[in-house]
């Protein structure tokens, strides 16, 4: 096992960087995510952490030990990939063994480690089995039970079920996550799907452009985002953004809106009162909102249905209001229909606002 810490890491590709001074603290027996859309420089940074890219500038430390300079073969880490890079002839025995038979081990020790790993991985049975008469998910418990062999202080997955139907990779997640567990290694999970970090990760690093935009749990992560970007970016189905102002009314601090004026929480108000900025962004939840073809008490959000869908226990109801179109996560024992006028109200304690020009969260 073991403490992973990136100090101030840049990576270039000629004049570009694919990551600006990344800086996080990987605890020893963690599982931590990297979470972000093509091109925000994750795979770079898993890459200089397996020692496949050279790093620009920063330190990579294991146990506090700088490696930045140690060959791969030094660094005691195994990688998985999408791909699973196994060998076409081998059988799955052989495949699993291959580090361990490149490292000398004797016959024996083989044997008892890809016994051990292959139960762990409930693949024993298909010891004789080539890669070809496997089926996908077979075929990546194979990849991960030749990385677990080695043993090794830190596991580096890059996204390693992103190819995998739905079916799959739900049931893949819980199993590298009971994985990890048991194993009790460092593990740093490489991904674009954010409910695969938020279902399996201790720690998420969300990355964007190159930049760590937010370091915390996955329940900071989704219940205070630091940004519209992060806000956007985690959940599903998406927040919805509304533009707004904000007012003094009667003593009270309004957020204005063609469809609405709501008052902020007092404890809100305190947070959004030291900027002079009038011009927010709000967000809000599909599942924070709740609609009725009644008008209830109290502020809502007038509005009409554009169309609702029913997707099994829930039925998501897209709302048209005067300049955008939200979507309200609701039972469906719903009955409105397309063209009915309806009323929304909003948990306040789940609502956010955000600055209009650089995106930082109020609350």
């Amino acid at each position: 096992m073991a403490r992973i810490s990136i100090n101030k890491v840049w990576k270039y590709y000629g004049t570009s960087p694919a990551v600006r001074e990344l800086n996080l603290e990987c605890d020893d027996g963690s599982f931590v995510s990297i979470l972000g859309p093509s091109g925000c420089g994750k795979s770079s940074t898993m890459r200089m952490i397996a020692g496949l890219e050279h790093i620009s500038a920063g330190d990579i430390l294991f146990d506090g030990q700088r490696i930045n300079d140690l060959p791969p073969k030094d660094r005691d880490v195994a990688m998985v990939f999408e791909n699973y890079a196994l060998y076409p002839h081998k059988s799955v025995f052989d495949n699993i063994a291959n580090p361990l038979r490149l490292r000398g081990f004797a016959a024996d020790k083989i044997k008892e480690r890809v016994t051990s790993a292959t139960k762990l991985l409930e693949i024993d049975h298909l010891l004789n089995r080539r890669p070809s008469e496997l089926s996908g998910g077979q075929k990546q418990r194979v990849a991960i039970g030749r990385a677990i062999v080695r043993e090794p202080k830190l596991f580096l997955f890059d996204e390693p079920i992103a190819h995998l139907d739905a079916k799959l990779r739900a049931h893949m997640r819980g199993e590298i996550k009971h994985l990890q567990r048991s194993l009790g290694t460092t593990m740093i999970y490489v991904t674009h799907d954010q409910l695969e970090a938020l279902s399996m990760a201790d720690m998420i690093a969300v990355m964007h452009d190159g930049e760590l935009q937010q370091w915390g749990t996955p329940s900071e992560i989704f219940n205070r985002p630091v940004n519209a970007w992060v806000a956007g970016f985690v959940g599903e189905p998406a927040m919805n953004f509304l533009s707004a102002e904000l007012r003094s009314e009667g003593g009270n601090t309004v957020l204005t809106h063609p469809n609405f004026n709501i008052p902020l929480l007092p404890q809100q108000v305190a947070l959004v009162n030291g900027s002079a900025k009038r011009e927010v962004r709000m967000g809000v939840r599909p599942d924070a909102l709740s609609i009725s073809t009644t008008r209830p008490d109290g502020p809502v959000i007038e509005g009409r249905i554009y169309v609702t869908e029913l997707l099994g226990g829930d039925m998501l109801v897209d709302v048209q209001l005067a300049d955008a179109r939200i979507r309200v996560k609701t039972s469906t024992d719903f009955t409105g229909v397309a063209d009915d006028a309806c009323y929304m109200t909003v948990n306040r304690d789940k609502w956010h606002l955000f600055d209009i020009e650089d995106g930082h969260a109020y609350f």
